[in-house]
């Protein structure tokens, strides 16, 4: 069995162009930014119609998917590619792991109001057949995001302690795994967003939410990234990827072209998680 490299590498970025070297050394120490603008009032709305719409959708098949079901669909919804690929978006990205990107997943986690479901502490990576683990996550906040309504929680500097013990989670949850011991891994920190802003996290940082308890729904779009020199295995995980900017050297990564249309149906990429 493969052994994964599950360890943080530092940004090494001494003249980034969109962040600043703080927010670079801020990354590097607590395994986050946040939060950073990129869609203004208008298109923090036009996105919020499009997540709606598209959640509407999804239900209106009845096929058993939920609010957290929209998973992979950045190769089949033109929209999506679309946000994927914005160039704001991208240049953040680039200040962290260079100027070739591959984009290779996208999750939308949808709390709706008063909804139960807690997603456990978790580190992304645990999850995912990448080596090694180089991702970083951008968390598009579509609602606005803040303790109220459960928005994400981080943990600082848990991305550097390595794959920390987990145990399998129960009750009402997301997610499956959850971190042993987090009460004793430093205080947590609640990544509060209005909507059109985003965060960056790596993927080792130890993070989750809690239910929402709200009157307010908090959708969040996940969108992952990482250098083409992260491979994946025989998982077929490449497979849904989009060569966002720059070149894949190796060759591994697919790089999809912008969908044609919205198609909704069932995909069977593999579950993320965030």
């Amino acid at each position: 069995m493969e052994v994964r490299d599950l360890s943080f590498t530092p940004v090494a970025n001494s003249n980034p162009e969109y962040l600043t070297a703080d927010q670079i050394d801020f990354y590097n120490t607590n395994g986050y930014i946040r939060p950073l603008s990129v869609f203004g009032d208008l298109e923090a709305e036009v996105n919020r119609s499009y997540f709606n719409w598209q959640l509407a959708r999804v239900l209106a098949a009845r096929d058993g998917r939920d609010p957290y079901s929209i998973n992979g669909f950045h190769t089949r919804w033109q929209g999506l590619y679309d946000i994927c690929t914005h160039p704001m978006l991208l240049n953040y990205v680039q200040d962290i792991i260079g100027p070739d990107i591959i984009c290779w997943g996208s999750h939308f986690f949808c709390k709706l109001p008063q909804d139960p479901k807690m997603v456990p502490w978790h580190q992304d990576a645990s999850y995912w057949p990448l080596n090694p683990a180089r991702t970083v996550t951008v968390w598009l906040a579509i609602d606005d995001a803040d303790e109220e309504n459960a928005a994400m929680e981080f943990i600082p500097g848990t991305h550097t302690k390595g794959h920390l013990r987990w145990r399998q989670a129960k009750g009402e949850v997301v997610l499956g795994q959850e971190i042993e011991g987090i009460e004793n891994l430093g205080s947590p920190v609640y990544d509060e967003l209005k909507a059109g802003q985003i965060s960056l996290h790596a993927d080792m940082l130890a993070h989750g939410s809690k239910a929402n308890t709200s009157l307010r729904r908090r959708c969040g779009l996940t969108i992952r990234y990482c250098l083409p020199n992260v491979n994946t295995g025989d998982s077929g995980w490449n497979h849904n990827s989009i060569l966002a900017r720059g070149v894949d050297p190796t060759g591994h990564w697919a790089n999809n072209p912008r969908p044609l249309g919205e198609d909704i149906t069932a995909t069977i990429f593999a579950s993320q998680a965030g």
